[in-house]
Order: structure tokens, then C-alpha cells, then sequence
């Protein structure tokens, strides 16, 4: 048997551009009451997201696809001090931009970048590198565990104090994965899970709004005029669409009905526009992508490739499951956007940027053929 190089899975960008263009389609839509509304025009958000998300995703898709993951280790220690300290910039003021009483993003000329969505990816690489770098001493605690734990509690922390607790959970959860994957004892992992698990009910019952959300995951109807009302305007968007949905553009409940209808609500404006038997593509589209992710990553050359690959895929496919689980009433809402669908040009830039890194992965991956 001999190992053949392979050219960039075709399958995989396929599915990017699909969700991509599926997203954009998407987005146009349930963009379009609240665009007129502020800007005079249906079309400012979308084009706004064009500019700024998708065509800049796409170039840093198609730079990063040509460049060898390898270089990522080289420059993680920049990369790391860069994403703290744009972390940190949010909070200072002149530099932060405050929206809905969270400061999340830094104003870059007319972009206000979301420095949290980065901290994701550096995150990942930084886990994927150390696990590669430190396996002699992956189950030491000390000498092995404890740095890699002290760097995602930072992150962490100076995404929970924004706040975003819909960030750092997707982080975390990442995060967990990604040890586990690499090789931690189930010891170690059980008491780390402990640990997390107790932190995360700490931080929902330390903010009024975020036990009440938990409240309302568990009885939806429990305040349907407060902090219930999105939850509940979601159910009703979802349930109006049936099976073939009220048609493209047709939403009711994007009339100001539905909070955040361009955010994490977006997937409520397509189960209503596109009922439940074309809502299954975009569901469909999702898990063949978590499918091939994984399977590059099976198939990566090293622990890095492996690993990095792993985690680049589980970032959009937890993000994905809480965002849709939220908006059918499984999960409770978190406030996280659906990737390639919800507004936020960071947060496409940088989902487009990770892309590039994994079709490189899927570049240098090796399968076998017969002699």
C-alpha cells in the first residue's frame, strides 16, 4: 500500500460555498423590515455583510487554503497576545463599541470587528499545538494541564465579563472536546467536567437574566411578555412554517415580532419561510459537513492536523446544534449566531478564515491506495 497526496476535498468547499450561499439567501430576508426601518433601503445589511463577511471571508479562505497549517504554530504566540489584547480592548473606552449593554466589539473604520469570534480560532490552534507539543505530559496536571486550563480560563473570563456566555460556552465546550480527544485520563476529564459544570451553574445563577432564561427553557410560558418572548415568538415562527413554510421573503414574524431576527433568531425566520421539508437541507447541509470535517481530520498527516481539523469542526457544529436547539426549545438560548447564516461580518470573516485552514488540513491529508 502507498499514501497518496491529496488535492483540497472538493466536497468540503462545496459545502462551504453551499451553506455560504444558503446563508447570504437567508440573511437578505430576514434583514429586510429592519434595513428599511434604519437605513432607508431593504438592502444595507445584506450588502454590508457582502463586503464586509463574505467576500473578505473568502479571500482569507482562499489565502489560508494555500498556506501550510504548520505556519500557525510558528506565530501562536502572537496570535495569542493579539487576541488577549484586543479582548481587553473592548472594555476600554474609545476603542470598545457597546451595543444592548455588552461590549463586544472594537470599531475598525466602518467595521466593528467582534474579537471574541478570533479568540475561538486561537483557542483551537492553541490546544491543537500544545497537545502536539506537550503529549509526554498530557495527564500531568501540573506541568501539563495547568497551562492550557490557565489560557482558556483567561479567554474565557474576558468573554464572560463583555458579557458573552454564548461565546464562552461554545468556547469551553470546544475546549473540553478537544482534551479529550487528545488523550486526557477519564480521571482527569471527569473532574475538569465537574469542575466546568459547576462554574457554568455559577455564572448563570450569579446573572439574574441568565437563571431566567434557564427558567424559561423549562417552562416557556412562565413569562411570554418578558423574558420568555423571544423563545416563545421562535415557536411560533417555526410552527406557522408547517412543512412547506409560508414561502421565501414571506416571514410574519420578522415584522418586529421576533427579537433578534438577524442574529441567533435567524433559523426561526427560515423554518417559517421554508417549512420543515427544506429546513431539513440546511440541517442536512450541517451534518455532512461535521461528517467530512471529521474525516479530515481522521485523515490529517500529524496530532496537530488531527486535532486542529477536529476542532475547527466542532466549533460550528456546537455552535449550530445550541443556536437551532435554542430556537426549538431543546437548549436554552445563549444568544449565538448561526454560522454562515446570522448577521456579523467578523463573525463570517472569521468562519470563511478557519475554512481556508481546514481545506489546507484536507490538503495534506493522506489516504492509501494499492501499489
Amino acid at each position: 500500500m502507498a499514501k497518496k497526496k491529496q488535492k483540497i476535498n472538493l466536497q468540503l468547499l462545496l459545502i462551504i460555498l453551499l451553506l455560504l450561499g444558503f446563508g447570504l439567501t437567508a440573511l437578505y430576508s430576514a434583514s429586510t423590515v429592519e434595513s428599511f426601518e434604519r437605513f432607508g433601503t431593504t438592502t444595507y445589511f445584506i450588502f454590508h455583510q457582502l463586503i464586509y463577511g463574505a467576500l473578505l471571508g473568502l479571500i482569507g479562505m482562499f489565502t489560508l487554503s494555500k498556506i501550510d497549517y504548520h505556519v500557525w504554530q510558528k506565530y501562536l504566540p502572537a496570535m495569542i497576545f493579539i487576541s488577549l489584547f484586543s479582548l481587553l480592548l473592548v472594555k476600554i473606552s474609545g476603542f470598545g463599541y457597546e451595543s444592548g449593554g455588552a461590549s463586544r466589539w472594537i470599531n475598525i473604520g466602518p467595521v466593528n470587528f467582534q474579537p471574541a469570534e478570533l479568540a475561538k480560532l486561537v483557542i483551537i490552534i492553541y490546544l491543537a499545538s500544545w497537545a502536539d507539543k506537550k503529549r509526554q505530559y498530557l495527564n500531568n496536571f501540573w506541568f501539563g494541564l495547568m497551562p492550557s486550563l490557565t489560557i482558556v480560563g483567561l479567554f474565557s473570563f474576558l468573554i464572560l465579563i463583555q458579557p458573552d456566555f454564548g461565546t464562552m460556552t461554545v468556547l469551553v465546550g470546544v475546549a473540553a472536546l478537544m482534551l479529550f480527544v487528545a488523550g486526557i485520563s477519564l480521571k482527569n476529564f471527569f473532574w475538569l467536567g465537574l469542575a466546568g459544570a459547576l462554574s457554568l451553574y455559577g455564572f448563570i445563577l450569579f446573572e439574574p437574566y441568565r437563571a431566567k432564561r434557564l427558567t424559561t427553557f423549562l417552562d416557556p410560558g412562565a413569562d411570554p411578555q418578558g423574558v420568555g418572548y423571544q423563545i416563545n415568538q421562535a415557536l411560533l415562527a417555526v410552527g406557522a412554517g408547517g412543512l412547506w413554510g409560508y414561502g421565501y421573503g414571506l416571514s410574519r414574524q420578522k415584522y418586529n415580532y421576533l427579537p433578534e431576527v438577524m442574529g441567533d433568531s435567524i433559523f426561526a425566520v427560515i423554518a417559517e419561510e421554508l417549512g420543515f421539508a427544506r429546513v431539513i437541507i440546511v440541517l442536512a447541509l450541517f451534518t455532512w459537513f461535521a461528517i467530512k470535517g471529521y474525516q479530515i481530520a481522521k485523515n490529517a498527516p500529524d496530532i496537530f492536523g488531527r486535532l486542529l481539523a477536529f476542532g475547527i469542526t466542532s466549533w460550528i457544529a456546537i455552535q449550530a446544534i445550541i443556536n437551532i436547539g435554542a430556537m426549538i426549545n431543546l437548549l436554552p438560548l445563549t444568544g449565538i449566531p448561526l454560522p454562515f447564516f446570522s448577521y456579523g461580518s467578523s463573525s463570517l470573516l472569521v468562519t470563511l478564515a478557519s475554512m481556508g485552514i481546514l481545506l489546507n488540513i484536507s490538503k495534506q491529508s493522506y489516504t492509501y491506495r494499492p501499489r
